[in-house]
């Protein structure tokens, strides 16, 4: 295959962020291609299916009403009306504090809404499927970037040659394109990892997203539709490395007798409603979110652990924001000018929030009784002034203001 394929946006990667970024782009008349290594799997019991969920917040549920893709995903979406953060930090692990953050506090919306990640795939996929100016190469790589001021030249590992005037990098934590624009990142390794399954369970979690910390990490559950006519939530259970192999390893009813303990009691007995995956627990932040016609986004630019849902929604601000300059550099949405707005756009906002929840994630692995009991007093501090808990809810969502 000689023939070179001239196309506007050139997306390498698609997971989640990579597919909402090849709508977006598609839809807004840019001709977009994008591939992937890896076949997305598009079926909750299929090997390998993301069993994380994400909760798309505001901000980001407007864009994707914007670009077309919220009317497939409302139906499916679990809204989120509260946000409770419970602190088990005592001995004994009980509950010792619990404060609810409400959603009506703020705003006439829900928080955010949440969709398991494999669902999330498949619609987008699907809707891909639609779009005139959108092409999307599952099982293909990318082989080889180069650029030069005026455009990029992509080799794709079934020897498909592409000319792009943009190349957006939505490749991973380890993102090929990242590399291959020779730009570092900083990364901070906690020890940590994090369990992702469902749960069902006896007490109904009337739309409220629970944080309980305790040590370790947070154990967070996530409202899901009924399973098999139960209440059902997402977990996410983040531990230091060791105990998490530990907790892997048990038997189905070991592992619900300790996860119900974890989750100190609060809904009841927990029930295992899928297998059990594991994700490491990593901080990363590339040193620039640009180079000579490429433009990082998702986790090609930041990684952070999986607190106030902030991973996926910071991706689809850098999509959002990464698509207007390019709409406003129509003719040529990879000029080194639009590329720079995008950079000095984003890279602020995204230092201070994965420098905000690292510290947050220190604060939930404290182990020493002391270092609990001032997260408790903070907890309480914060929560006791309305006006502070009402702009950490409006920072936590996005807000500017």
């Amino acid at each position: 295959m000689n023939d070179v394929q001239d196309i506007d946006v050139f997306i390498s990667g698609g997971g989640v962020a990579g597919l909402a970024a090849t709508v977006a782009f598609a839809q807004a008349g840019f001709t977009t291609l994008c591939a992937d290594p890896a076949p997305p799997v598009i079926a909750r019991e299929e090997a390998g299916a993301d069993l994380r969920t994400t909760a798309f917040l505001q901000p980001a549920q407007a864009f994707l009403e914007r670009i077309g893709l919220w009317t497939r995903f409302a139906s499916l979406a679990t809204p989120l009306q509260v946000m409770r953060i419970v602190d088990a930090g005592g001995d004994a692990g009980e509950a010792r504090a619990s404060h609810d953050f409400r959603a009506a506090d703020i705003s006439d919306l829900p928080f955010g809404w949440n969709l398991p990640n494999w669902v999330l795939r498949r619609e987008m996929v699907a809707h891909i499927a639609t779009l005139p100016h959108a092409r999307f190469l599952p099982g293909t790589g990318t082989a080889h970037v180069m650029t030069r001021e005026t455009e990029a030249r992509v080799t794709l590992s079934d020897g498909m040659r592409l000319r792009a005037k943009l190349i957006v990098a939505a490749d991973g934590r380890s993102s090929p394109v990242r590399e291959a624009a020779g730009i570092g990142v900083r990364t901070t390794r906690y020890g940590q990892k994090a369990l992702a399954f469902a749960v069902t369970h006896d007490a109904p979690h009337e739309n409220v997203s629970t944080e309980v910390h305790r040590s370790g990490g947070p154990f967070t559950l996530v409202p899901l539709p009924d399973h098999e006519g139960r209440p059902c939530s997402a977990v996410v259970w983040m531990e230091r490395g060791p105990e998490v192999v530990r907790l892997a390893g048990l038997s189905e009813a070991a592992f619900e007798e300790e996860m119900t303990a974890r989750s100190a009691g609060l809904y009841g007995a927990l029930k295992l409603a899928s297998r059990r995956s594991v994700w490491p627990i990593i901080s990363q932040i590339a040193d620039q979110m640009a180079a000579e016609r490429i433009a990082l986004v998702a986790e090609a630019a930041h990684v952070v652990p999986p607190i106030g849902a902030q991973g996926l929604n910071m991706s689809l601000a850098d999509i959002a924001s990464l698509l207007s300059t390019a709409e406003a550099g129509r003719d040529d949405p990879g000029r080194a000018e639009e590329l720079a707005r995008y950079a000095r756009a984003r890279h602020a906002e995204v230092r201070a929030r994965v420098t905000g929840i690292d510290a947050l994630n220190r604060a939930s692995m404290a182990d020493a009784k002391g270092l609990r009991n001032m997260r408790l007093q903070a907890l309480n501090g914060l929560y006791a002034v309305a006006p502070v808990r009402h702009m950490l809810m409006r920072a936590g969502l996005g807000a500017k203001g």
